[in-house]
């Protein structure tokens, strides 16, 4: 009997050809990714079981298990954001987020559980969203594994940055120097470093469950992990689901009401989670006024950034 042609997968979306234009590493990545991708199909027994999907920087495809189980591949691109996201999934175990089924951390490839990716927490109302977010918490922040890159690293590079940043920078000089000078205090605190936080956990990462055991409704996914400070996973549920601030007719109220919902909910110390917020709005600004083109209305996304910081200061 002669042997079977191999099935025709689908076409990669644009969206992830596109990733091609960023730069020499990625060209190799999404050029190999069809061979990757049919690889890791036959080789871990898995069926296609939807359209592809992306990320800014993955490919994710629905698949089935042998076992009929759903499931999803993850094939992550070049950057370090991923390179230790199944180290953070296995040590959650499923306790707040999508477990991980299976690995090959060479080839930046993940099978995880499958969860309704129909229904993210932009299904509720924000602050609804924001406490759910924050429950989950508890059982994300556990002690970090040592291969972990460390939150203090990434925070004294922020102040050397910012501090580096010219005067006539098209931002309050007064923030820029505020956000430098608790950068550089908060990577010299010992709490700065030791558990792990996801550092992009907001409304679009939150996942509805597929389980039947009531072992949880809504799990996170897409970890960028550090080893660092939990104090630093708020910033991320401010400036998302920014429309929604904006028509309330009182952004800096609307911030506050998420501010204080997510550290009154979490426990946390609120003048360490405002200094955490007010570093990483001034590096987002920071980038990008340094990436010009690459981030759309620049000005308008430096106006928001500052618009957070004053609203958690004033």
């Amino acid at each position: 009997m002669s042997a079977q042609p191999p099935i025709e997968l689908p076409a990669l979306p644009p969206e992830v050809l596109a990733f091609r234009a960023r730069g020499e590493e990625w060209e190799p990545w999404v050029d190999a990714l069809p061979g990757l991708r049919r690889d890791l199909l036959d080789e871990w027994q898995l069926e296609l079981d939807g359209a592809a999907m992306h990320g800014y920087c993955a490919l994710v495809h629905p698949v089935r298990t042998a076992a009929g189980e759903r499931a999803v591949l993850k094939l992550a691109g070049p950057t370090w954001d991923g390179e230790h996201e199944h180290l953070a999934l296995r040590l959650w175990s499923g306790r707040g987020a999508a477990r991980l089924l299976r690995a090959d951390p060479h080839r930046w490839a993940l099978l995880l559980e499958g969860a309704d990716a129909s229904r993210d927490l932009n299904v509720l109302p924000d602050l609804e969203a924001c406490t759910v977010v924050a429950r989950l918490y508890g059982d994300l922040h556990v002690e970090a594994p040592p291969q972990l890159r460390r939150l203090s690293d990434q925070a004294t590079r922020w102040s050397a940055e910012l501090r580096a940043l010219p005067a006539a920078a098209p931002l309050p000089r007064r923030y820029v120097e505020q956000a430098a000078g608790l950068a550089g205090e908060l990577a010299a605190e010992p709490d700065c470093d030791g558990q792990l936080v996801h550092t992009d956990l907001h409304y679009d990462n939150v996942l509805a469950s597929l389980r039947d055991d009531n072992s949880g409704n809504w799990l996170a996914i897409d970890p960028k992990p550090l080893s660092g400070d939990p104090h630093f996973e708020v910033a991320p549920l401010l400036w998302n689901r920014w429309d929604e601030l904006v028509v309330t007719g009182d952004v800096r109220a609307a911030i506050r009401a998420r501010f204080h919902t997510v550290v009154d909910t979490a426990g946390l110390d609120e003048a360490r989670a405002r200094a955490w917020v007010v570093v990483r709005e001034l590096v987002n600004a920071m980038w990008a006024l340094t990436a010009g083109a690459a981030i759309e209305d620049g000005d308008g996304f430096r106006t928001q950034c500052v618009t957070i910081v004053k609203a958690v200061l004033d």
